[in-house]
């Protein structure tokens, strides 16, 4: 019996991490940019935008399992994943330039104009969500149709997340620094300081924009399909089904809910960076390059090394192991402030804060591959025990994942904002302030504490919480290594029974 085994090759892995990065410079846009945009930019009050990002993120839960459906039920002569890899990037693009296109919220505004600005930026963010949705999952699900290779699956995987990584962190360092930059030299041209601010906001967010979907595209266009699709196809009800009855899936898919606060860190850095390390109007891409490369530098060495210690580690201990390993430096941020709120601009701050985002940013890379790969085994357990290959229903759940995780951050962080009053009116009178030559750090110190305890225990309390349902994850490594060979050998006895008839 032939043991061929099909695989990318080195063209297509590329071209697909190239899409990888242009589509989390995408998201990283929406997730980070737009956010900062809403509440410092245009001033939507921050529980109106919680309030629409959790209904957003509450229609993903829906939405996310319906499109790994389609994915699933699709079957053209691209395969199941590259239609929607082909066609999804440039209508991402339209509606995520769209969502940046509406008036400045104010005070002195009518209150069917406010009405109206709060609308179209609570619709525009929900349809955009449902187009970001389209690519996503194939883009992640095309990943487990690429290769029968294990250790070919989990090194482009772990590729993957580091693409992914650098993709958004060339937004985190760029978005508001250029917008701002722009800004300044729009003020004339704009009529206000705020007006000059958005004009800036929006151009940078629209090249950034074409930029990211123009890389997109080259998944579509290069990577290749090369494992063959199951002829039994299921429902949107039977999928959930089969999603739940999958013990592996089901627990990862729990844990991941459990660690949703982690993306607290990513939407309040941005504002944090802005105010605390650049009083708004001031300078702060050292602290950003400082900062950020000290997480996604953790975060691009724990990815790298992930691939070679899971051929000789249990995956399960590892997953477990480096969400401790991220959940204490997180839990140190909120410490580390209150033991020198107004310092942490000093040397030695700098250099403690440092060492504690890498640390956290090493967790969050090695669990971020792990979760990937062990999705992917999900599907192979599957498929062997069912004999239905679900990829895009499965890679739904990691989808549904990071949108939840969205959802339920932007509720905490719009809860605690308001809490301290930094919303709608309030921001613009601190900005106008701050424009004056007020100092964030010692006139708006409550501002200053939310944020860096919204980027320290919520997501801790998180991770810790998610260990709990990966002691009974449900299979061992030993269990899938004779899961895929299996499966190899059913494929190809498939392939020559098919080939003598």
């Amino acid at each position: 019996m032939s043991s061929q085994v099909r695989t990318y090759t080195a063209k297509e892995r590329n071209m697909y991490l190239v899409g990888m990065m242009g589509q989390n410079m995408i998201y990283n846009i929406i997730g980070t940019g737009l956010y900062f945009y809403f509440q410092s930019v245009i001033f939507i009050p921050a529980m109106a935008i919680s309030i629409f990002m959790a209904v957003a993120r509450v229609w993903d839960a829906i939405n996310d399992p319906m499109m790994g459906t389609f994915v699933d039920r699709t079957n053209t002569k691209w395969g199941k994943c590259r239609p929607y890899l082909l066609f999804s990037p440039a209508v991402i693009m339209v509606i995520t330039i769209l969502t940046f296109c509406n008036g400045m919220y104010s005070s002195a505004n009518t209150p069917g104009k406010n009405a109206l600005i709060v609308g179209w930026a609570a619709v525009s963010y929900i349809l955009w969500g449902m187009c970001y949705t389209v690519g996503d999952i194939p883009l992640w699900g095309v990943t487990s149709r690429m290769t029968e290779v294990e250790k070919d699956r989990a090194s482009i995987l772990s590729f993957a997340r580091m693409a992914a990584g650098l993709g958004g962190g060339v937004v985190l360092l760029t978005i508001n620094p250029l917008s701002q930059a722009l800004g300044k030299k729009l003020e004339s041209a704009a009529g206000s300081v705020l007006k000059g601010q958005q004009m800036g906001f929006i151009i940078v967010a629209v090249i950034l924009t074409i930029i990211g979907c123009g890389m997109f595209q080259m998944t579509g266009v290069f990577v290749r399909e090369r494992v063959p699709s199951a002829e039994q196809k299921f429902g949107f009800k039977e999928n959930f089904k089969i999603m739940w009855g999958n013990k592996p899936f089901r627990n990862q898919l729990i844990s991941g809910v459990l660690r949703s606060p982690i993306q607290i860190l990513l939407s309040v850095a941005m504002t944090l960076m802005s105010y605390y390390y650049g009083n708004y109007f001031g300078d702060y891409m050292l602290y950003m390059i400082i900062f950020g490369g000290a997480i996604f530098g953790g975060q691009f060495i724990a990815m790298a090394l992930v691939p070679k210690l899971a051929e000789k580690h249990d995956k399960t201990r590892m997953l477990i192991g480096s969400t401790i390993m991220g959940a204490i430096p997180f839990a140190l941020i909120y410490p580390v402030y209150l033991l020198a709120p107004r310092d942490l601009d000093q040397p030695l701050w700098v250099a403690i804060l440092f060492v504690v985002f890498a640390l956290a940013g090493g967790g969050i890379g090695a669990l971020s591959v792990l979760q990937s790969v062990m999705i992917a085994d999900a599907v192979d357990y599957e498929e062997y025990h069912k004999g239905y290959r679900p990829d895009g229903v499965f890679f739904s759940g990691q989808s549904f994942i990071t949108k939840l995780s969205a959802g339920i951050s932007s509720i905490i962080q719009g809860v605690g904002y308001s809490i301290v009053g930094f919303s709608g009116d309030n921001v613009s009178a601190c900005n106008e302030a701050l424009r004056a030559g007020a100092s964030f750090k010692d006139q708006f110190p409550q501002y200053a504490g939310m944020m860096f305890f919204l980027c320290s225990i919520p997501p801790a309390i998180g991770l810790f919480l998610s260990i709990i349902p990966l002691r009974h994850y449900g299979m061992t490594d030993e269990e899938h290594r004779t899961i895929l060979e299996a499966l190899v050998q059913r494929r190809n006895a498939q392939t020559e029974e098919t080939a003598d008839n």
